[in-house]
């Protein structure tokens, strides 16, 4: 009878827990969502970042993704290769440099506040940020592998074992559970503790020549970088020197449409100052020679922006208003970002 009464309570005990107290007969890891502080100003939040926001151990999983070299098929470069956090997560090469030191078709852009983008990569091919990391992996001038092999790598590695079961329950390796914990990663690279931002919340203050170059940006740059990221995200061909490579085309590479042939996607001015050199594929060496081709005359063509074409081809700039500028733009630096 007491071996009976026995054996009821074990299974009252164990039926009683809900799948979520048990799994496989271990406690659930604690995985709490991360909070984003979100600045005060910035855009709405992409839509598909609520699917899959931040939670502790999901970014540390991504973040163990985004530095493993053995992503790329000769086990040489990781996506923090090119997106080095020095460089707010940019290079300083003009173009992207691969594996076997293969070049790459454009310049690595910066991926800072990319919770708050609509679109990703300089054509805007991708909307979801989830979506993005298969093609450094695939592409045949950055890591070219593929996820499949990448997987074959590291599916048995210790620590990436028990990062899983802490994110997802169990340790099964799948692509999506890869991409997602490198969105997550992603989705933390919040920068907004630059001195403008700072001016912004009365915490000090800028310069005269900031201040003065502040006032030259409101008049002949915010059309373009306007809001709290510095860019209105629209797609614009602004006269830049073209690339030749025949797999450019700019935006029109995406849709088809060749009124968008060499248009990119409008950058973040934020932190440019660590992100040089400039353009799609690196065309300009400083901000300074930026600013100096945009004020001497920009290549024309069919599509060149209404604002550059309405004004012969230039936005003129004087030398004092060039250097004041690049005194407002070096406010948008966050060193805290770079360093933390």
């Amino acid at each position: 009878m007491k071996k009976i009464r026995f054996i009821s309570f074990l299974f009252l005990v164990f039926f009683s827990c809900t799948k979520d107290d048990v799994y496989l007969g271990q406690p659930i890891v604690d995985n709490p969502e991360i909070i984003l502080k979100i600045p005060e100003g910035f855009p709405e939040l992409n839509s598909y970042f609520y699917g899959n926001k931040p939670t502790k151990f999901g970014v540390e999983l991504g973040e163990k993704f985004f530095n493993d070299k053995r992503f790329s098929i000769d086990n040489s470069i990781s996506c923090s290769s090119c997106h080095q956090q020095s460089s707010a997560f940019a290079d300083n090469e003009k173009q992207a440099i691969g594996v076997f030191g293969r070049i790459g078709l454009r310049n690595t852009p910066p991926i800072q506040n990319l919770a708050f983008m609509r679109f990703y990569n300089w054509d805007g091919s991708k909307l979801r940020l989830e979506k993005q990391p298969i093609v450094p992996i695939i592409t045949h001038e950055e890591m070219d592998s593929s996820i499949l092999e990448v997987i074959s790598k590291i599916e048995n590695d210790i620590e990436y074992k028990e990062l899983l079961k802490k994110v997802f329950g169990d340790d099964k390796m799948t692509p999506e559970r890869i991409y997602k914990t490198i969105a997550q990663y992603e989705y933390t690279l919040i920068s907004a503790n630059s001195k403008y931002d700072k001016v912004k919340r009365n915490e000090t203050t800028f310069t005269e020549n900031e201040a003065q170059g502040y006032q030259v940006f409101q008049q002949k740059c915010i059309s373009c970088h306007s809001g709290a990221l510095f860019t209105d995200q629209s797609f614009r061909n602004i006269g830049f020197p073209v690339n030749l490579d025949s797999n450019e085309g700019g935006r029109a590479r995406v849709t088809g449409d060749l009124n968008e042939y060499m248009s990119f996607r409008v950058p973040s001015l934020r932190n440019i100052e660590y992100t040089a050199p400039y353009g799609s594929f690196g065309q300009f060496p400083t901000l300074k020679s930026v600013l100096d081709y945009l004020s001497d005359g920009v290549l024309n063509s069919e599509n060149l922006d209404p604002i550059l074409k309405d004004n012969n081809n230039r936005i003129p700039l004087s030398d004092l208003e060039k250097q004041q500028l690049i005194d407002f733009m070096n406010t948008l630096s966050d060193n805290e970002f770079i360093n933390k």
